[in-house]
């Protein structure tokens, strides 16, 4: 049985996940979190009576810091770590991946995100696509998905999918929106992507941004409507010249507009603000929009 460890993030519920696997050996771990919400993390072992030295393996989707910013910590006590082949040296010296992340978040990153250090070479991994991995009498398979990040991995356990964030971010039973950060949004990619995990016939999704879905085939759907509308609402002010900062607040007021209308709570919008920021998505789309016009 897989449970769900709620992380969190901003002292808000519902925003970053992740999972714990038993096994035969223990414990398998889908996504580390960032370092900020690690405390949170091991008193919600402590709660299940899970200790860290039972947890044998950490699979991260991707590496951005919400879902594998305290992933050194675990390599440090004896974790093996599996991540894309396009992450693994990020993750071995990120020292570059976190002065990047500097420049955006500036003052926040300790709030936000927290220390990140090396992992040792020994204790990472680098998994090729629908590469199978037999972990703790446990079939893991992992589907390079990649659209929100060029190092995405979905992992797949018999019928359920780990999706990471190219499944999506959908609070409760709210709809399901696409985050969208920079730097490497594709959206053909993330089409493709989209297409893989409806091929897999899963029973349900685990999104690091929350929680467990069944309506696998409608969430696909109205994920990939979703994703089509958020690019159809800036293209406009990317055509025109429009700066990031002129567009942030008027995206910000569609989305939330948007997921008011649907039904969505003040608690679990906050929930989607902090899992998925609107300035971030519009810094993501631009960048998205101007890349595929060099191309």
């Amino acid at each position: 049985m897989t449970k769900i460890l709620d992380l969190q993030f901003l002292r808000t519920s519902h925003s970053i996940a992740s999972f714990l696997v038993e096994d035969t050996d223990g414990y398998t771990l889908v996504e580390s979190g960032p370092y900020s919400t690690h405390k949170t993390l091991l008193e919600a072992l402590d709660e299940l009576a899970v200790d860290p030295s039972d947890i044998h393996t950490l699979l991260l989707t991707h590496i951005h810091f919400d879902h594998a910013g305290a992933a050194w910590w675990w390599a440090e006590r004896g974790t093996q770590v599996y991540v894309h082949p396009r992450g693994l040296r990020h993750m071995i010296s990120p020292e570059r991946l976190y002065e990047s992340a500097r420049q955006i978040y500036g003052d926040r990153m300790e709030e936000l995100w927290g220390e990140m250090r090396p992992i040792a070479e020994d204790r990472i991994t680098a998994v090729a696509d629908q590469e199978q991995l037999t972990i703790g009498g446990r079939e893991w398979i992992a589907h390079h998905t990649p659209g929100h990040a060029s190092h995405h991995i979905a992992w797949q356990l018999g019928s359920e999918v780990f999706t990471g964030d190219v499944g999506g971010c959908r609070i409760g039973s709210g709809p399901v929106v696409p985050p969208l950060p920079p730097p490497d949004i594709d959206r053909d990619a993330w089409a493709q992507s989209l297409a893989r995990l409806s091929e897999l016939g899963a029973s349900a999704f685990y999104l690091t941004h929350f929680g467990r879905v069944t309506d696998v085939d409608h969430h696909l759907e109205e994920l990939a409507q979703r994703l089509t509308d958020y690019f159809a609402w800036i293209e406009p002010y990317y055509r025109d010249g429009s700066k990031a900062a002129m567009v942030e607040p008027l995206f910000k007021r569609y989305v939330t507009g948007e997921l008011r209308e649907l039904g969505v709570g003040e608690e679990d919008l906050q929930s989607y603000l902090a899992a998925n920021p609107p300035y971030m998505s519009v810094v993501g789309m631009l960048r998205a929009l101007r890349k595929a016009d060099e191309a």
